[in-house]
């Protein structure tokens, strides 16, 4: 790839600053995706060994329990989505990663990422910044799911992805919450009063 996206390298100075020669350094181990609504980017089973960045698009990550098809994570444009249990347990995971629309990603290749960490300080700096706030994320994901009731957990999805409804099915959205489908309606219901 000759160079990253702007929308990639300012989504990388929102943790860190990182020299042009470390920008170009990922650039050369990361490879644009093309990929269409539905399609699977990573399979269940597969040990993950790619970071993939949303230039245009959204995708999930979800799991089946039970024969239950269940979205733990959305991302959309200028997010990153991952698999980091496996990628850093170099284990197959037991979750896949979906597009939801027709989706241009950046694929940067993780190995070869791990071993610029030497050359490039900077670019470790970086990826730790953002590997903790993916952690941060997920924790207070789990509490939301323990502490704070459906409706409250919907709002604030709404209020991170307001356009949320318009590009993901229900069925998902649902799932994501940890509710049926029929409850949702209720809440939504609820809220429109």
């Amino acid at each position: 790839m000759e160079r990253l996206p702007n929308a990639l390298v300012h989504y990388f100075e929102k943790y860190h600053p990182v020299s042009v020669q470390a920008i170009q350094a990922i650039a050369d181990i990361s490879a644009p995706v093309f990929i269409k609504k539905n399609e699977t980017l990573q399979p269940v089973g597969r040990t993950c060994k790619t970071i993939y960045f949303i230039k245009k698009g959204s995708a999930r990550i979800h799991y089946y329990k039970d024969g239950v098809d269940i979205t733990e994570y959305f991302a959309f444009e200028n997010n990153l989505v991952i698999r980091v249990e496996s990628l850093f347990s170099n284990k197959p995971s037991r979750k896949a990663i979906e597009v939801m629309e027709d989706s241009e990603i950046i694929a940067i290749d993780a190995p070869r990422l791990f071993a610029l960490y030497d050359v490039f300080p900077e670019i470790e700096r970086l990826f730790r910044k953002i590997f903790e706030d993916g952690y941060v994320e997920t924790v207070n994901r789990v509490e939301s799911i323990q502490f704070h009731p459906a409706k409250e957990r919907y709002a604030a999805l709404l209020h991170q992805a307001p356009n949320i409804l318009q590009r993901v099915p229900l069925k998902y959205i649902a799932s994501y919450l940890g509710i049926t489908q029929v409850s949702l309606s209720r809440i939504r219901a609820a809220l429109i009063i």
